[in-house]
């Protein structure tokens, strides 16, 4: 029986151990190899030191390496926490402080690029290097060894004490507040979402899915559970351009490929030529474009789209059959399988078909809640009305934050997100993080981010500031300082300094649906 996230690969390694298990660039590894790998470094993680429910993060890129540490961790009795490759060295930190990780796997370059955030994560013992052997860098108080160091002969295998509620693995997302959410997901939260996937998808042992999301987004790894539990094959990706995407779709054979708005906007415009082997393709993180539906399904005509919502602290809630997209264009879908969606007013009643609510989620799927943040998580993480009375326990449902309504099929609608979270090619940008970097200059009195629409990106970035009375601001200045602090993807797309002050909402707060108002436009004009 299986029922932790890692033993899938145990179980495929049983049955086929011959076949192809993950690729990347010019390395491949069969199943049979993999489980081998996983057991050694697990093993290796063990002899260290790592206990039950202790965090292990990964900072890597996509690799073998990556994956191996990921499941190693899992088997070890330890929980992964995948870390955006992208996130700056502060950013870095902040993961590793606040989930008191214990043991980093990452590579040379990236560890020194961290060496002086790393004296401030006091619960960090180990760091594991990937691609060197030798002249590792000595830090103090921390051990600093090689991936061949941790590789022992004396394998481990699941500990029997280790069961399917138990803690597997932290995902960061970004929160309103300014500082990431770590979702706590459980061997049977990540079970039930690969199961349910591969349900819907109809994936099969023949499957070669392409990997090109960040490991670190619950989506990414989606693509490698959701192949493991058919015993497909994952192909990993780190592409520089869309079009790279389309020659190994080709090279590869692919027949399975996900991705968020702004990278389909860029791979429909391109020519793909006679791809024939890519059975389908999905769609999450923000709503496709019409425009680039129809062009995706014209470029292949073959090949099944499904169109996907989803939010981390409940994985995946909905999706849209292929088959349902001409009478439903946009729809988000119905819920999938071993799932249940509900449209609820404030005071926790059902609506109905028609009528405005939030997207309310329940089931297996609905994490365990944040990472040391009992605040929020009872904000997201809240009771629904029992359906039938006599149960004693309340249970407790991912309430999305999300505006949906219902049609009378029971067809899903996404209307708006009441939060104020930026969502750009795929990502959630907390406004407050950008902010955060804009003040920090000692130029700027007021600042305000806000999300606008963006043809390509879905939402882009638009700073307006007041600056300090006595500063002569010049705005590149603040761009070198978004550029050093933050991530390509939430780097602002416009920056706007103002005279006075910033719009006050009743409560005193900076007014950011005037500020909207006023700059939705900004990059859909003709012009643009």
């Amino acid at each position: 029986m299986t029922d932790l996230i890692h033993e899938l690969i145990f179980a495929a390694a049983e049955r086929s151990p011959d076949a192809e298990a993950l690729s990347y660039q010019d390395q491949y590894m069969r199943y049979a190899r993999l489980a081998e790998e996983i057991e050694a470094k697990a093993g290796g993680l063990h002899t260290m030191g790592l206990s039950r429910g202790e965090r292990v993060a990964v900072y890597l890129e996509k690799r073998l390496e990556a994956v191996v540490a990921l499941f190693a961790a899992s088997v070890a009795g330890g929980v992964f926490v995948p870390v955006n490759p992208m996130l700056k060295p502060e950013q870095v930190a902040y993961i590793l402080i606040d989930c008191n990780v214990r043991i980093l796997i990452t590579s040379l370059e990236r560890l020194k690029l961290l060496q002086t955030i790393l004296l401030s994560c006091h619960d960090l013992h180990v760091v594991v290097v990937v691609d060197a052997k030798d002249n590792l860098p000595r830090i103090s108080g921390l051990v600093v060894i090689s991936w061949e160091a941790i590789h022992l002969t004396n394998r481990l295998r699941p500990s029997a004490a280790t069961i399917d509620s138990d803690m597997a693995a932290i995902i960061y997302t970004s929160g309103s507040t300014g500082k990431p959410k770590g979702v706590v997901l459980s061997h049977r939260n990540l079970m039930a979402g690969a199961k349910s996937v591969t349900q819907y998808l109809e994936n099969r042992s023949d499957d070669r899915i392409l990997t090109v999301l960040p490991l670190s987004f619950d989506y990414g790894l989606s693509q490698l559970t959701t192949a493991f539990y058919v015993g497909a094959m994952s192909v990993l990706m780190n592409y520089l351009l869309p079009r790279d995407i389309i020659n190994i779709v080709k090279e590869q054979q692919i027949t399975g490929l996900a991705a968020v708005p702004p990278l389909w906007i860029q791979l429909a415009q391109l020519d793909w030529g006679k791809v024939s082997s890519l059975r389908y393709i999905t769609n999450s993180g923000g709503t496709m474009p019409r425009t680039t539906l129809n062009q995706l399904r014209s470029a292949l005509p073959t090949t099944q789209i499904f169109l996907m919502y989803g939010f981390t602290e409940a994985f995946r809630s909905a999706y849209l059959s292929p088959q349902e997209i001409d009478r439903h264009p946009d729809s988000i879908g119905k819920a999938i399988p071993n799932a249940e969606v509900l449209v609820l007013r404030e005071d926790g009643s059902h609506c109905v078909p028609g009528e405005p609510g939030e997207l309310v989620h329940r089931g297996v799927l609905v994490a365990m809640g944040y990472w040391n943040d009992a605040e929020k998580t009872a904000i997201c993480f809240k009771p629904i009305k029992a359906r039938q009375a006599g149960l004693p326990i309340t249970e407790i449902a991912a309430w999305s934050g999300d505006t949906v309504q219902m049609d009378e099929e029971g067809f899903l609608y996404f209307i708006e997100r009441r939060d104020e979270m930026i969502k750009t090619s795929g990502y959630r940008v907390s406004p407050t993080e950008v902010e955060e970097v804009i003040y920090a200059t000692g130029h700027v009195a007021e600042s305000a981010a806000i999300g606008v629409p963006h043809p390509e990106l879905g939402q882009a970035i638009v700073v307006i500031v007041i600056a300090r009375k006595d500063i002569k601001l010049d705005v590149n200045i603040l761009r070198i300082a978004c550029k050093h602090h933050l991530p390509a993807y939430m780097l602002p797309h416009h920056i706007e300094i103002r005279q006075g002050s910033l719009p006050r909402n009743p409560n005193g707060k900076i007014d950011r649906k005037s500020l909207f108002q006023e700059m939705q436009h900004l990059f859909m004009g003709n012009d643009q």
